[in-house]
This record gives C-alpha cells, structure tokens and sequence, in this order.
C-alpha cells in the first residue's frame, strides 16, 4: 500500500510539472552565408531539441552539429571538419528567456516577443537578442524566429582562399513546434 501511495505521488508530480513545459526534437534551424554568384552556403538540421517552461519563459535548444545538412555533400564534410570542427564542438546550445511571456495569453494569431539569451557555439558563448512571433496553433506552441551571427565572434576561421565565397554574417532561421 505504502508503494502505490508513492508511486501515484510520483505520477502526479511528474504529471503536475510537466504541464509548465513543452519541447520538441524536430525543431528546425536553417543557416545562410551565402554571397551572390557564388554556390549557395545553406544547411538545415531537423532533428533540434527545445524546451519552454510555460510559466517562467525560460527556453533552451540544442542543436548537434552534424545534423547540418547541405545540398554538397563536399561542403558538409567541410563544415564539419574544418570550420566548426564538430568532432570537438559537437553541440551548438542556446539558452535564454522569452521576455514578459505569458502562454495563457497566446492565440492563433502570431505574437511579437523578444527573446534573450546566449548561444555557445565552437566552445564560443554570444549574448543573442532575438524577435519571435509566437503563436498556440491546437495544442502546441509555435516559435519562429531569426537572427545573424558572424564566425569569427566564435573564433571560426575562413580561409582566404574562399572568404569571398563566404558571407561575413550569417543569417539563421529556427522553427520549434512545441
């Protein structure tokens, strides 16, 4: 009797905190750096994880880093080797929170929000201010949103010999559906 009494004590706990959380892994966050006339500098990684506590705003997302794929399979091995050397950095992490969020406030209808936070990517931390437009669509959270970096504020290094194939600022797109 003692055993049940504290597993259901158990289940209902996990139960009760895990309605202030949802997450994903099939987010999505989709990188460009690319310069016009040249080959394009795209990959997309659909296998991101993310986690939103409901209450607080607080959000994280982790990104492996060989989940980037390219449209060349060249530039991929590229990627991975030479410039985010993702044997050493396997993992890109944000964490951050969404500014004055309330979840009992969201409709279908896409929200204004800003989001602040860190991104660590190549062993490198940035602070990140970002906009989302975040909506409830059924049962599920909705985050779309978009900022740049530039490489070296991560110490990653462009050869010369294809800086100018490169851009200097990188634009990246996320989509979480939570």
């Amino acid at each position: 009797m003692k055993k049940t009494i504290t597993l259901l004590t158990l289940i209902f706990c996990f139960l009760g905190f895990s309605q202030d959380k949802k997450s994903t892994k099939t987010g999505e966050i989709t990188f460009e750096a690319s310069v016009p006339s040249f080959e394009e500098v795209k990959a997309t990684n659909k296998g991101v994880s993310c986690i939103l506590n409901t209450q607080t705003g607080e959000i994280a997302a982790l990104a492996l880093v060989k989940g980037f794929r390219f449209k060349v399979a060249l530039m991929e091995e590229h990627f991975n080797e030479n410039y985010i050397e993702s044997g050493k950095y396997p993992k890109a992490i944000f964490k951050g929170k969404i500014e004055n969020f309330d979840a009992s406030k969201l409709t279908d209808a896409p929200q204004k929000f800003t989001i602040n936070g860190t991104l660590e990517i190549h062993g490198k931390t940035k602070n990140i201010t970002s906009v989302a437009l975040i909506k409830k669509s059924a049962s599920k959270i909705e985050i779309d949103t978009n900022f740049s970096v530039q490489p070296e504020d991560f110490d990653i290094k462009i050869p010369s010999v294809v800086s100018k194939k490169v851009a200097k600022t990188v634009d990246v797109k996320c989509h979480f559906s939570l």
